[in-house]
C-alpha cells in the first residue's frame, strides 16, 4: 500500500522523511520494516539512541551472552552490538536504496564521540565502521567539529558516504560544505566513481530555540518575547539559503556533470522541547525540495496524526529569517556564541551517553559471564 497522508504530502514536497531511532527490539517485532511501509526512508541513530536502546528491555541479552563467551572487551562489544543493528536496518531499508538510486534507504552510524577532537581518531573509527557494516546504504556520522572538518574530507576522499551531524552555525555549515566538496574531489583524482558517495549535513534546529528563549524570557521586553520559538527555524532558512548558493556556483557545478550528488540539507533535533508551540513546528515549517527531515517517534506520529499540507514554507523566506537574526542581535542575543556553546554541550552530551552505553554494555557483559560460570 502506497504511503498516504501528511507522510506522503512531505514525500510529494521533496522531504525524505527518517526516523531518528533505532533498537534491536525495533528490528526484532518488524517496527521498522511497518514505518517504511508507512513512509519512513532513512534511519539515523546516534550515541543516546544506542545508549537507551540497550537500558531498556531484554533485547540485547543473547548479544551479549555471545560476547562474554568471547572475552570480548566492553568496547569490542559495543562496536559488535552497534554495528549488527545498523547492518540489519540497513538490509530492511535496501529496497528504498535500491528504488531511489541510492539517495535514500540510509541509516547512519556514528563515530565514538570521544574521538570528536582528534582527526586521525575519526577518520580510522569512519574506516573501521563503513566495513564493519558492510553496506552500500550506510552512513558513518562524524561531528561538525573543527577537528572534524578534515576528517570528513579525508573519508570522503575514501568513497565513504558520510552524514555530518553536530552543526549548529551558518559559519560551520560553510565549512561543512566546503569539506564535502573538499572530498569528493579528492575521491575523483582517486578514481572513486562519485555517483556512490552520498552526504547529507544534520543542521541542529530545537536546541537553538531551547538555548535562546529562556534568554528572552530573562529580558522580558515586548521585541524579546515576539521573539521567541523564532530562531530556530530562522536559522535552518538561512541555512538552505547557502546551501542553494552552493550548489549553484562553478566548483559545485563540476562536481554534478562529473556525477556527484549534492550534500542533502538534513534537518535533525526536530522534536518540540516547548509545549507552548505546535509538536510539528519543526517538520510544517521547514518543507522545502531537496531536504531530510529526521524526526523522533513522538514527533513522526504527530506529523502522521495531523501534520501540515505539506506547502513549501521555506523559499522566499530569506529576508525574513535574516531580520529575526538582527532582531536577536538587537536585543542583546548573539547568536554565535550560542552556537558556539550548543557544539560544545552536543559532543560533551554525546561522550555522556557514550559512556552510559559502555557501563550498560560492560554490566550485561558480566552478568552474562556469571551465568555462564555458574552454569558450568
Amino acid at each position: 500500500m502506497a504511503p498516504s497522508g501528511p507522510l506522503a504530502r512531505l514525500s510529494e514536497a521533496g522531504v525524505a522523511v527518517w526516523l531518528d531511532d533505532l533498537s534491536r527490539e525495533r528490528l526484532r517485532s518488524g517496527n521498522l520494516a511497518e514505518l517504511v511501509e508507512r513512509g519512513v526512508v532513512g534511519v539515523t541513530t546516534n550515541p543516546t539512541i544506542f545508549a537507551n536502546a540497550i537500558s531498556h528491555g531484554d533485547a540485547y541479552d543473547d548479544a551479549l551472552r555471545v560476547l562474554a563467551a568471547s572475552g570480548a572487551s566492553v568496547d569490542d562489544a559495543v562496536f559488535t552490538i552497534t554495528t549488527d543493528d545498523v547492518r540489519a536496518a540497513a538490509d530492511v531499508l535496501r529496497p528504498v536504496y535500491d528504488r531511489t538510486s541510492g539517495q535514500d534507504g540510509r541509516v547512519s552510524i556514528e563515530v565514538d564521540p570521544r574521538l570528536a577532537r582528534d582527526t586521525d581518531g575519526t577518520v580510522a573509527s569512519a574506516k573501521a565502521l563503513w566495513a564493519a557494516v558492510d553496506r552500500p546504504n550506510v552512513f558513518i556520522k562524524i561531528p561538525a567539529t573543527v577537528e572534524g572538518l578534515p576528517a570528513i574530507t579525508a573519508v570522503l576522499a575514501e568513497g565513504i558516504s558520510v552524514n555530518v551531524t553536530l552543526i549548529f552555525s551558518l559559519e560551520r555549515y560553510l565549512a561543512v560544505l566546503d569539506a564535502f566538496q573538499a572530498g569528493l574531489e579528492q575521491a575523483r583524482v582517486a578514481g572513486h566513481d562519485l555517483d556512490r558517495i552520498a552526504s547529507v549535513a544534520s543542521f541542529f534546529v530545537s536546541r537553538v530555540d531551547t538555548a535562546i528563549d529562556p534568554a528572552l524570557d530573562e529580558l522580558g521586553t515586548p521585541e524579546a518575547a515576539a521573539l521567541r520559538g523564532t530562531a530556530a527555524i530562522a536559522n535552518a532558512r538561512i541555512a538552505y539559503g547557502a546551501y542553494l548558493e552552493v550548489v549553484a556556483a562553478r566548483r559545485w557545478q563540476a562536481l554534478a556533470a562529473a556525477g556527484a550528488h549534492p550534500q542533502r540539507p538534513l534537518w535533525a533535533s526536530t522534536g518540540v522541547k516547548d509545549p507552548a508551540y505546535p509538536d510539528t513546528l519543526y517538520v510544517d515549517e521547514l518543507v522545502v525540495d531537496g531536504v531530510v527531515n529526521t524526526m523522533p517517534e513522538a514527533t513522526l506520529k504527530a506529523v502522521e496524526d495531523h501534520g501540515g499540507s505539506g506547502a513549501d514554507t521555506v523559499t522566499g523566506t530569506q529576508d525574513a529569517a535574516v531580520a529575526v537574526i538582527e532582531g536577536l542581535a538587537a536585543v542583546g542575543v548573539d547568536l554565535d556564541e550560542v552556537t558556539t556553546k550548543l557544539e560544545v554541550e552536543g559532543v560533551d552530551k554525546f561522550i555522556a551517553s557514550w559512556e552510559q552505553l559502555l557501563a550498560k554494555v560492560s554490566e550485561g557483559l558480566q552478568v552474562a559471564a556469571n551465568r555462564l560460570a555458574d552454569a558450568r
